[in-house]
């Protein structure tokens, strides 16, 4: 008899007969998400939890298993833990009720509701209540599936796009301004206590941030910068930030367990937000239903300037930035690239030359030999090699002339300063400028004054208009001069700030007995070498040297190398 009624409610089971009374073993479902726009104290978790248990109790078939919560989880997509949760102890029989107090808290994504309400719950022999809709599969299955039902679940899932867009709305306003509105900071800043849209420095963060760039202009591969904050301990910006105590993920971080891989150096290296510029947009999620992000390009970055204090100098960033794009890789096993990695290249052909290392039993030689030539194509290119020793005296002895030539226009500048020339010149056009101004003031109240002459009968309609014409003729003329002046003045600044940039920059380094790897980055743009071991050196700033000597030119004045 008992295998006869197991095998009954075996057969009952599968025909989606319902259980007897008090066989409903429920789950009160509860979800509230500020995505969502679920503002109202009418959505909140204690509200849920009241509606749903007093209906549990004065049911009198329903009995209560568990309570299921997913708090700050959107209803667009079913991805969330409690529900998981849930489904799982339906699948093992534990649950057979579901009870929500209104169809969004089940969901809002009206395709995915109407599966789980249509297809899948009942493929489970589940009982669906949501009690302010009064809805209930087993005591009214009409209720589950008239237009009504449909039609509410079409509004919550246009009620979120519209939120969604609202919300998109505003924080794309808010990046605009300049406003951070990430969860968290990037390694290096955290959110101000007193504003959470600015950032602030961290100093602990900022120094190993400093460092890496440092060393990078020092020569260090990406690869060596990584392997030498793993060998000092310095733990990764995932474990850094929990060690915050900030609830911060990363697929990377969590791959390496606390190590520093080499691509998180070339983020820090390439984000340009240590300059003190915010930049966001760089990821977009592809739907308010599909949270998955996709790459932003980017042109379309938003990117608003000096919002926050640099933690990087931003002619260092733009440095780094350019040595980036460089051929700068670094031998197997070897942390450093070369001195010149990046810098040299035929002349021409113009392809970046290849270090070679010969070993002889009495010496070892490193020299640059033009790839073109010794992959073997004799007829696209010809022999261009030099040894690195020869590279390397030669381009000490130039860089060494080029900062003498700085010291020279230096002095040469101080001269003009006592001559108060530059002064002069910059007097000379304000004062010019001044004069325009006080011409349109004049002119203005000119105009301004023959209306009321020409309605007093001091002047006629055929003079008021002649007039008129002079005047706006006239006023014409000297908008163009102001507009000429102040385009004049504002070039001879930008003149002025290169002149001393070309100089500040080679004064630097004026007793250098040696080269480093910093010294080419900030001096040299590029190194050619010719067929028979001649180089030329294509040094930064041209532009702004060429500029001083047209400066020092104009005074009869000329710099020489010592």
């Amino acid at each position: 008899m008992a295998r006869r009624n197991r095998y009954d409610e075996y057969v009952k089971k599968k025909q989606g007969i319902a259980p007897a009374a008090a066989q409903w073993r429920a789950a009160a479902y509860l979800r509230i998400s500020r995505e969502d726009g679920d503002k109202e104290e009418s959505d909140s978790i204690a509200t849920q939890k009241d509606i749903t248990r007093e209906y549990v109790d004065g049911s009198g078939d329903i009995s209560l298993t568990g309570t299921y919560i997913d708090d700050g989880w959107t209803g667009t997509n079913f991805n969330r833990p409690d529900f998981e949760r849930m489904m799982d102890d339906i699948k093992s029989g534990a649950v057979n009720c579901i009870v929500v107090k209104d169809l969004s808290r089940l969901g809002r994504n009206y395709i995915l509701v109407g599966q789980y309400l249509e297809m899948v719950f009942p493929l489970f022999n589940i009982r669906f209540v949501s009690v302010v809709d009064h809805i209930d599969s087993v005591k009214d299955p009409a209720s589950i599936n008239n237009a009504l039902v449909s039609f509410k679940n079409v509004m919550n899932d246009e009620y979120c796009r519209d939120i969604s867009n609202k919300v998109r709305s505003s924080l794309d306003r808010k990046r605009g301004k300049g406003e951070f509105i990430g969860s968290f900071a990037s390694y290096g800043y955290r959110k101000d206590p007193d504003d959470r849209h600015h950032l602030v420095v961290d100093p602990a963060a900022a120094e190993v941030v400093r460092s890496i760039f440092q060393w990078f202009l020092e020569g260090m591969s990406i690869i060596g910068i990584a392997k030498r904050l793993n060998q000092m301990g310095v733990p990764n910006p995932t474990l850094y930030k929990r060690q915050l105590g900030l609830r911060y993920r990363h697929p990377t971080g969590e791959i390496c367990d606390g190590l520093w891989p080499d691509s998180s150096v070339r983020r820090i290296l390439k984000n340009q937000i240590y300059a003190g510029d915010m930049v966001q947009s760089r990821t977009r999620t592809k739907s308010y239903k599909v949270q998955v992000s996709a790459a932003v390009p980017q042109e379309q970055w938003t990117v608003v300037p000096d919002t926050h204090e640099p933690i990087i100098p931003r002619e260092q960033f733009e440095a780094v930035q350019q040595l980036l794009l460089r051929d700068t890789r670094a031998a197997p096993g070897v942390s450093h690239v070369s001195i010149f990695s990046g810098y040299i290249r035929c002349a021409d052909c113009r392809r970046a030359m290849a270090k070679k290392t010969a070993c002889q039993p009495y010496q070892t030689y490193r020299y640059y030999v033009c790839q073109t030539f010794r992959k073997g194509d004799r007829s696209a290119c010809t022999k261009h090699t030099i040894r690195e020793e020869k590279l390397y005296q030669a381009v000490l002895a130039t860089v060494q002339a080029q900062i003498q030539l700085a010291v020279s226009m230096d002095e040469l500048l101080r001269e003009l300063q006592k001559r108060n020339l530059q002064a002069s010149r910059s007097s000379r056009l304000e004062a010019m400028l001044q004069l325009q101004e006080q011409e349109r003031e004049k002119l203005a109240q000119y105009k301004a004054d023959l209306y009321p002459d020409w309605k007093s009968g001091v002047l006629t309609k055929e003079e008021y208009l002649t007039l008129k014409g002079r005047f706006d003729s006239q006023l014409e003329q000297v908008e163009r001069s102001i507009a000429g002046l102040r385009e004049e003045m504002r070039q001879y600044r930008q003149s002025a700030a290169a002149e001393s940039q070309f100089v500040q920059h080679f004064l630097k380094y004026r007793n250098i007995r040696e080269l480093t790897r910093e010294v080419v980055v900030e001096l040299i743009e590029m190194i050619y070498v010719h067929e028979g071991g001649t180089i030329t050196i294509l040094f930064q700033y041209q532009d702004e040297y060429q500029r001083l000597l047209d400066l020092l030119d104009e005074h009869g004045l000329s710099a020489k190398a010592g």
